[in-house]
């Protein structure tokens, strides 16, 4: 397949354009209204406050935590501890492990929206819970989700959303994740020298395929200084585009942030070859089995579906 977005193919970093849309969709394609879709396209991301009601969340939070207790003993490499202790950073793979996350990864609250900004039927290409615990959780440095599953994945074009369902109230102060409106026009094509099964590595601290300060600070400059926090109650939703450069610093306040996880991509944007001679990510990263649409349903959070 032709290489749009070629990246880590020289030793020098470089900035394009990007050749894709950012919203496929219209107003008659969903939930969001013209002034929603505009803000999207213009900035590469939105933010919806209290998304979920407060009695979804809290169950949401038992589902978390019951899932969290079920692998603090796993050694699985879907399990992603932090550097240097026994803490769990983040578990992937959810929307197939446990049937009450299965079923969020369809609630129609999520999956017409995407569908919407995508102009398509959605996957879920990848799944994660994200627990950043107070006083030592580590910091996500700025990064394209793009540009990593493009080149390590396969992942032809930009058309992409990721879906983060907050759990714990986000403050300026314990972590929350932050974004450069306007960067997702950009692509940032880092430098090569990627080692194989990067993975390993990257998903504890990322140190390729990430962009250099040059180009960071000019994406900044482009927005006019302007670098967005996704700060908010539990059960805000915050849905952005997959080449948006983002990152979060870590957190050492006492309050955690938690978020369950997940990326849609259209059912025509389905993954390929990596676009490196990389060997591709596992599966827990990279969904490539019995792929197919999603179809939106309703669902009543507050049911417990399985007793524990």
């Amino acid at each position: 397949m032709t290489d749009f977005y070629p990246s880590r193919v020289s030793s020098l970093p470089s900035i394009m354009e990007r050749k894709d849309p950012v919203v496929y969709g219209s107003k008659a394609d969903g939930p969001l209204n013209n002034k929603e879709l505009d803000f999207y396209k213009q900035n590469g991301y939105i933010f919806f406050e209290k998304l979920f009601a407060d009695d979804e969340v809290e169950m949401l939070r038992k589902e978390l935590h019951q899932t969290m207790n079920n692998h603090k003993s796993v050694d699985k490499p879907y399990v992603v501890r932090e550097q240097g202790s026994d803490e769990i950073r983040s578990i992937f793979e959810v929307h197939k492990n446990t049937e009450f996350f299965q079923k969020l990864s369809s609630h129609e609250r999520l999956v017409n929206i995407t569908q919407q900004l995508l102009g398509d039927d959605v996957y879920i290409n990848q799944s994660r819970i994200n627990f950043k615990p107070g006083f030592k959780g580590k910091e996500f440095y700025w990064h394209s989700d793009f540009e990593t599953w493009h080149v390590e994945d396969g992942m032809p074009r930009m058309r992409a959303v990721s879906c983060s369902i907050i759990l714990t109230d986000n403050y300026e102060y314990n972590g929350p994740l932050m974004l450069i409106p306007g960067s997702q026009n950009y692509y940032v094509q880092c430098p090569s020298g990627t080692p194989d099964s990067h993975f390993e590595q990257s998903l504890k601290k990322q140190e390729f395929g990430t962009p250099d300060q040059k180009s960071l600070k000019w994406l900044v400059d482009q927005s006019e200084g302007r670098i967005d926090r996704a700060t908010g109650p539990a059960g805000s939703v915050l849905f952005f585009e997959s080449n948006i450069m983002h990152g979060s610093s870590g957190n050492i306040s006492p309050y955690p942030r938690s978020n369950v996880f997940f990326v849609f991509n259209s059912i025509q944007n389905k993954l390929k070859q990596p676009f490196s001679d990389l060997n591709p990510r596992p599966e827990f990263l990279a969904n490539r089995e019995n792929i197919k649409p999603i179809q939106p349903k309703p669902f009543d959070l507050t049911k417990k579906l399985v007793q524990f």
